[in-house]
């Protein structure tokens, strides 16, 4: 017999041992970074904003830097663009007033990447000057609106039905760089489904076939 062979076996499980616990180590901080970059959105952020150039986060520049005026730092509008722009199946959408263009972009340019956008807005808000309700409803995007004397007074988003953007803030050009404002995003579906219940059933009470703007052809008789 060969000289330690006997002792080989006891070499092999502990060979074994060390591979397996190093490979359970290995696993171990795999889930840890995965629970670490899967972990549930939790943001806030204050207006105003200062103004920042956008350009890039819209696809706007081209190959070639932008090379407009603007700072190219971050800023609360850039930050909310981001999550707006994460949205890979669904956007719903229930504001007051919406009359930035890059906000107004950024929601045409899901609509143009196959997301389905919902809008669900106030109608004295809707024709106002530089609304961008008209533009989206152009290009394309379903848009819905009140007739009641009261206003709809909602401001929040919801992308791929789970995470919500809410807050004071109207998506104007003069609420984000004038105003004090405040939005919240959060993936929890604690917070998320409640907004997004609201959502569709003022999306059903709002149904065109429900307005009386106009009377019939035959009341009109």
């Amino acid at each position: 017999m060969w000289p330690g062979l006997e002792a080989l076996p006891w070499r092999w499980a502990g060979g074994a041992a060390l591979a397996l616990g190093l490979a359970l180590e290995a696993l171990a901080l795999l889930v840890r970074g995965w629970r670490r970059r899967r972990a549930p959105r939790r943001e806030v952020l204050f207006f105003p904003s200062p103004v920042t150039c956008t350009a890039a986060l819209l696809g706007e520049p081209g190959p070639a830097p932008c090379l407009c005026p603007l700072p190219h730092g971050d800023s609360p509008l850039a930050r909310l663009l981001r999550r707006l722009l994460s949205a890979r199946r669904s956007l719903e959408l229930c504001l007051f007033a919406f009359s930035s263009p890059q906000l107004g972009r950024a929601v045409q340019l899901l609509h143009r990447r196959g997301v389905r956008v919902r809008l669900v807005t106030d109608s004295d808000y809707m024709v106002l000057t530089g609304s961008q309700i008209g533009r989206l409803r152009h290009a394309g995007i379903q848009v819905r609106h009140d007739q009641e004397s009261g206003y709809m007074h909602h401001k929040f988003a919801i992308v791929d039905k789970k995470m919500l953007i809410t807050g004071s803030l109207n998506w104007t050009t003069q609420a984000i760089q004038n105003n004090r404002e405040n939005v919240l995003i959060v993936e929890d579906a604690e917070y998320v489904e409640p907004f997004l219940a609201e959502f569709e059933r003022i999306w059903e009470e709002y149904n065109p076939a429900n307005y009386t703007f106009f009377p019939n052809k035959k009341e009109q008789k």
